[in-house]
């Protein structure tokens, strides 16, 4: 016996095709909308927790920008003090420093010179005098630049000869000289002898002799 199959199976064929692939572009589609919203979320929180790490470094960067203010306040009023201590100290030292500075130009004078004007501002001494020669002024810059625990830096300024009556008929050429120097304070003589005293005292040392 021969059976006819009437119905249109292609139709019916192409419909259950085409509604297959309808529900696997919808699974698809939602499959696509789970995971874009699961990459969302994950994005999303990673976003979050990044941005409150970042507040709370702000926070700490704050925290330590007022903590770096209060330290270069505090360093810049310990120097402000530290610098009005010295300006007192060298004060007291200072009102000595006459004193030092005669008594020492009287012990550096060599025989033959004579000064006649001194004029002293701050740490800064001249010197205008008279001397016997050329060589008496030098042995003047030598005393005052490397015997003297009380001066330091001797500069002749100028030197120009010139003659002294001592009599009648009796005139002697001389040197007119005119000398600049520092005056070293009491710290830093006292600083400076110091520092000179350590390579003599280890230079003295006995040294033992190994048996």
């Amino acid at each position: 016996m021969i059976l006819i199959n009437l119905l249109p199976h292609r139709e019916i064929a192409r419909k259950q095709r085409k509604d297959m692939f309808n529900a696997g572009l919808g699974l698809s589609a939602l499959a696509g909308g789970l995971l874009a919203g699961f990459a969302f979320l994950w994005i999303h929180g990673l976003t979050t927790d990044q941005q409150d790490r970042n507040q709370t470094l702000t926070t700490e960067i704050k925290k330590f920008d007022a903590q770096i203010k209060d330290i270069a306040t505090l360093e810049a009023e310990i120097a402000a003090l530290k610098a009005r201590q010295q300006a007192v100290e060298d004060l007291q030292s200072d009102r000595n420093m006459p004193v030092h500075l005669l008594t020492e130009l009287v012990t550096q004078l060599p025989e033959g010179v004579y000064v006649n004007n001194m004029v002293q501002v701050g740490q800064n001494v001249t010197l205008k005098g008279v001397a016997q020669s050329n060589e008496r002024v030098s042995e003047l810059l030598r005393n005052l630049g490397g015997r003297s625990s009380w001066f330091t830096r001797p500069e002749l300024v100028e030197i120009v000869a010139g003659t002294v009556t001592l009599a009648a008929r009796d005139q002697r050429r001389v040197s007119n000289f005119t000398v600049r120097v520092k005056l070293i304070r009491a710290s830093e003589s006292g600083a400076a002898a110091a520092g000179a005293a350590k390579p003599a005292q280890s230079a003295s040392a006995p040294v033992a002799k190994q048996g």
